[in-house]
């Protein structure tokens, strides 16, 4: 016969045993929030900030990079392994749903590139029409959508982006460009703060904590309809 377990208020309450950790399994969860801090303080900004070069005549810059990245773009298309230069983005910050290409991110971006010295038939802009959310990777399909129409067959290019942004621009960049596409990333340092040490600022901290909550929601919570 099963004993009764006891109960209380009738019925309403019921003692049960219950598993719980021992002292042994507390240093384990302990230890393991230790790692993980450590791995945060130390290789969250690396992992965020990546670069991965791959063998490609197309170099794509995200249109809302900062001088430095413009500065960055023309140094990497300088470098001779490149025939042209495509930016990319929506309607600038500020702009609400404007419906110009002059008012984009890829248009400002271009002339800026194009007053940097870089060869004005070399550098196109492909802007995206306004988006409330996912601005990346609708800029990529933007971006598909344009090599598409000018029957540019590529089997490679480089995207270049900010700081720790880098490692999300190169999951939805291959995700809108599909598998027939190699996407390469090159992340350029944000000069407002130490890498190595992006924990001592406010700045660092703030892309770090950004990015890092933005990359887990593409990654694990972003579901785009299947391109065409």
């Amino acid at each position: 016969m099963v004993d009764k377990q006891p109960q209380r208020f009738y019925g309403l309450l019921v003692r049960k045993e219950r598993w719980g950790l021992s002292g042994r399994g507390w240093l384990i969860v302990v230890l393991a929030v230790l790692l993980l801090g450590w791995w945060l303080v130390w290789d969250a900004h690396r992992f965020l900030a990546v670069t991965h070069r791959v063998p490609a005549t197309i170099l794509v810059v995200e249109g809302w990079v900062h001088i430095y990245g413009v500065n960055a773009a023309v140094a990497e298309f300088n470098s001779g392994h490149y025939d042209r230069l495509l930016t990319t983005g929506g309607p600038e910050e500020g702009m609400g749903m404007s419906s110009s290409i002059y008012d984009t991110d890829a248009y400002q971006s271009a002339e800026r590139l194009r007053k940097a010295g870089l060869p004005a038939a070399e550098v196109q802009a492909v802007p995206c029409r306004f988006v409330g959310k996912d601005r990346t990777y609708n800029s990529a399909l933007t971006l598909r959508q344009w090599l598409r129409d000018h029957d540019m067959n590529i089997r490679s290019l480089n995207v270049l982006t900010e700081d720790a942004h880098a490692r999300r621009t190169w999951m939805l960049f291959q995700k809108a460009l599909g598998p027939n596409v190699k996407v390469g990333i090159i992340a350029v340092p944000n000069p407002d703060y130490d890498a190595k040490h992006w924990w001592r600022s406010s700045d660092g901290v703030r892309e770090v904590i950004d990015e890092g909550i933005a990359y887990l929601y593409a990654k694990f919570f972003f579901w785009p309809a299947r391109p065409k």
